[in-house]
């Protein structure tokens, strides 16, 4: 068996002639009391210049870390009003003509919703609809609301199927309302905000349907026809 001796020198003597890397340092138990004081030393460094630090000094500290992050919260909340600003660009009912339907509807935007109502003068429930379409634009501007007479945007369109509402998304019809059977002559606008937040074109908090229930109906009638004797 070779002697651990004999091969430390032969190592040793092989090293000396650059044949094999230098042995690697040991690092003794002083070496490690050394780094940990070391370390000891500088934390304790840092905490004796904040002592040394004035009321004032450190107060300037804490402001340039809440300036941080202020700056951080006020980029956030910017790019949030860029994103809203960007998303609620309409807010109003256009006029539009076949000759716009290609731009309008189809061309609107990716993820955009597109209420067009198909409408003609003299038709008193189209007219409480674009009177409630307006208050809508208004309430919800991510939204477009488009209107156009009938015949302007579609040759022969029978009147029998006014009022007619289209909904449309990525330039897809999601939904219709055709007729007045589709709505109710003394519709309120939160009937007709109800309707299209079930199609997904706006946002609503109507949680549920407010149109008043048909036994409710008759007896309102019957209430009036009583007053009546």
């Amino acid at each position: 068996m070779q002697d651990p001796t004999e091969d430390t020198e032969w190592n040793d003597i092989l090293r000396s002639k650059g044949i094999i890397p230098p042995k690697e340092k040991e690092i003794s138990e002083n070496d490690i009391v050394d780094i940990v004081e070391s370390t000891i030393s500088q934390k304790s460094n840092v905490e004796k210049k904040l002592e040394d630090l004035s009321l004032d000094e450190l107060d300037d500290l804490e402001d340039e870390e809440d300036e941080l992050v202020l700056l951080k919260y006020r980029n956030q909340r910017i790019a949030e009003l860029k994103a809203l600003a960007e998303k609620s660009k309409y807010g109003n009912v256009v006029e539009i003509s076949a000759i716009d339907y290609v731009e309008q509807v189809n061309k609107a935007g990716p993820d955009v919703y597109v209420v067009l109502h198909l409408y003609k003068q003299g038709i008193p429930l189209c007219s409480l609809i674009n009177h409630h379409l307006n208050e809508l634009a208004q309430k919800f501007r991510a939204t477009k609301f488009l209107k156009s007479i009938s015949t302007n945007c579609i040759r022969n369109y029978p009147d029998k199927n006014l009022p007619t509402v289209f909904v449309y998304n990525n330039g897809n019809m999601v939904e219709q309302f055709i007729g007045p059977a589709a709505f109710r002559e003394s519709l309120t606008v939160e009937e007709l905000e109800w309707m299209l937040g079930q199609t997904g074109a706006i946002e609503t908090d109507i949680k549920e349907n407010p149109r008043p229930k048909v036994k409710d109906i008759l007896f309102s009638q019957l209430n009036a026809d009583s007053n009546d004797w």
